[in-house]
């Protein structure tokens, strides 16, 4: 008999190349993780991992495991789905990893809304970003996230996940206020700019640079930060030209910016889910909640 502990290892190691990364997210010593990993061969019957490098990567027979065991633990999810639905599921927390962003925009007004329609329920909020957040869901650090398309991250068909698509994003020019182009300013006019963005690795990282390399160039990228405000503060006083979505720039003070809306990029938005767990009555208002927000960001 296989057990679905040593699945969750052998999803984990896959997920995240080395053996000391998967015991860090699943809070095990990566001793401990290795004698999951050799325990399950020997129920198996067949090597799972060799040697790549410093890290593993799965053998012909692992890859065939960790397809079934996506399925089986999809189908423990819906499982602890149905009992939770069975005996109510009317209270519990449900823990959600979240960017900034959409915090403000979307989750907090469902937090609000849930306050009516489902009492017994509680959120608890982490804040990570969209490239963090699905790893938290797969590792069991959070219940739903809500993240963005980005280059790598899992597709629609990752069987692993169940995902609700929310909204798209565009992202806005923000340039000093006495700009020579602050009335005229298009992407590709902005290519021997100084630019200001999020440090590489974060998701809108990759949609500028993918823009801008759209448009012809690539950006000179000289001031890094991952907080928006500090990005359009940057601008106001001079110190180069952004990209920021669209939201983040909502209700933001902003003294001595342009905002020119321009064709250009979108983000797109999407919640996601354990598969099987969609059903789960602790989550499906939280869900329900969050696409009704989402609904009305365009009338805002």
């Amino acid at each position: 008999m296989i057990d679905t502990r040593r699945l969750r290892t052998l999803r984990a190691v896959a997920d995240h190349g080395t053996v000391t990364a998967a015991a860090a997210a699943l809070h095990l010593t990566p001793s401990a993780v290795s004698q999951q990993l050799v325990a399950l061969e020997h129920e198996v019957g067949h090597r799972l991992f060799t040697r790549d490098g410093r890290g593993v990567r799965l053998t012909a027979v692992g890859k065939i495991m960790l397809g079934h065991a996506n399925e089986v633990l999809a189908q423990l999810e819906r499982a602890e789905a149905e009992v939770a639905a069975y005996t109510t599921g009317e209270a519990g927390e449900v823990t959600v990893a979240c960017f900034a962003t959409a915090i403000s925009a979307t989750l907090s007004p469902a937090i609000a809304a849930l306050r009516t329609t489902a009492p017994g329920l509680r959120v608890r909020v982490l804040d990570a970003e969209g490239d963090h957040s699905l790893a938290m869901l797969l590792d069991g650090g959070a219940d739903l996230a809500v993240t963005v398309e980005y280059r790598g991250a899992p597709d629609a068909s990752d069987r692993r996940l169940w995902r609700s698509p929310l909204y798209s994003e565009p992202f806005d020019l923000v340039l000093p206020e006495g700009h020579p182009l602050a009335g005229s300013a298009t992407l590709v006019s902005l290519a021997s700019e100084t630019w200001i963005g999020p440090y590489p690795g974060n998701p809108v990282h990759d949609v500028i640079t993918f823009a801008c390399q759209q448009a012809g160039f690539t950006p000179n990228l000289v001031h890094c930060s991952d907080d928006f405000r500090a990005v359009v503060a940057l601008v106001g006083a001079g110190a180069g030209v952004a990209l920021v979505p669209r939201l983040a720039l909502r209700d933001m003070a902003a003294p001595g910016v342009v905002v020119r809306h321009t064709p250009g990029p979108e983000r797109r938005v999407f919640a996601a889910v354990r598969r099987g767990s969609e059903a789960h009555p602790l989550l499906r208002p939280l869900l329900w909640a969050l696409r009704t927000v989402a609904g009305s960001l365009g009338s805002r």
